[in-house]
């Protein structure tokens, strides 16, 4: 197996996930998928682990050209006690074991990509947030628990010690692909049930990414030997929420879609075990050190995406 094309992917089973190993098993990539269900893999070879403990899976570091952590616990459920302890240790303790595994190496990897969340960064209607942008929760937008998992998140990947590693914090925005499950299906499905119109009043910013997009992103990051730290994962033009349904409505061909209120988005997200804080946050971020470092899109403008997600099989 190639040095240069060997990628181990941690938490490979969920949408991002699926998404990435797919894109890199067609670009003549070799992806290594650490999962806990290793048998469910389809694009790579799955290796089992428990995102905890070191055990055979670590051996797979060595002379891998990238490790690319996405695992922890999905945010969509109910923030009870339970669900908090389970979104918060999977995503520290499957990075402190990637950091435990990269240092045992012979021949680590040269980069280590670890997920993040655009989360992080201030709900704001205003100016939009670069990788400079101001940190912090916001008792409207409910976030205080998101952004306490993102700060810990990220400090944890700077904990770690690994000298011969590079190391990438990745603040990903809303991605929009055609793996089954992407949040573009969803919306998509509520408007042509008539259900697509704004959401607690759509002013609130939606930063989000096309698939397509992440992955060359990804790729990028990994054949750039100076690129590290911290990057904004999402498109140039973040759009309100008013305005992302207004071209959901036109994609399913339903011009008109009921509104949601705040109190209606609260109970649907009890309905659905999930937080409003997912719609309500106003999340406008932009992608400055990739644009100023020379990447392009694809798919800058959400039209652009919509349609395209629309017609790829």
């Amino acid at each position: 197996m190639s040095p240069n094309t060997k990628i181990i992917l941690a938490g490979g089973s969920g949408f991002l996930g699926r998404t990435l190993a797919r894109w890199l098993h067609d670009h003549g990539k070799e992806p290594i998928i650490l999962s806990r269900r290793p048998g469910a893999v389809i694009h790579g070879r799955g290796i089992h682990w428990d995102g905890e403990t070191l055990g055979p899976w670590a051996a797979e570091l060595e002379n891998a050209a990238a490790v690319i952590n996405l695992a922890g616990r999905s945010v969509n459920c109910r923030y009870h006690a339970a669900n908090r302890s389970l979104i918060l240790n999977s995503r520290l303790r499957s990075t402190r074991i990637l950091g435990e595994a990269i240092r045992q190496a012979a021949a680590p990897p040269p980069v280590w990509l670890n997920a993040s969340t655009a989360t992080i960064y201030r709900h704001t209607l205003g100016a939009p947030h670069d990788e400079a942008g101001a940190i912090g929760a916001t008792p409207a937008a409910r976030d205080a628990f998101s952004v306490e998992v993102a700060t810990a998140w990220e400090a944890a990947l700077e904990a770690e010690a690994v000298p011969h590693t590079r190391k990438i914090a990745l603040r990903t925005a809303m991605v929009m692909g055609p793996e089954p499950g992407g949040v573009n299906e969803v919306l998509l499905r509520l408007a042509r049930l008539g259900l697509g119109g704004s959401m607690a009043g759509g002013r609130q910013y939606v930063s989000w990414l096309h698939a397509t997009d992440f992955c060359r992103a990804i790729d990028w990051l990994i054949g750039r030997p100076d690129a590290k730290g911290i990057y904004n994962l999402c498109a140039p033009e973040p759009v309100t929420n008013a305005e992302m349904m207004r071209l959901f409505r036109q994609a399913a061909g339903c011009p008109l879609g009921l509104p949601a209120t705040r109190w209606m988005l609260e109970i649907g997200a009890v309905l659905l075990r999930t937080e409003t804080e997912l719609i309500v946050k106003s999340r406008r971020v932009i992608p400055r050190r990739l644009l100023d470092e020379g990447f392009t899109f694809h798919y800058p403008t959400l039209p652009e995406a919509i349609s395209h997600l629309k017609t790829e099989p």
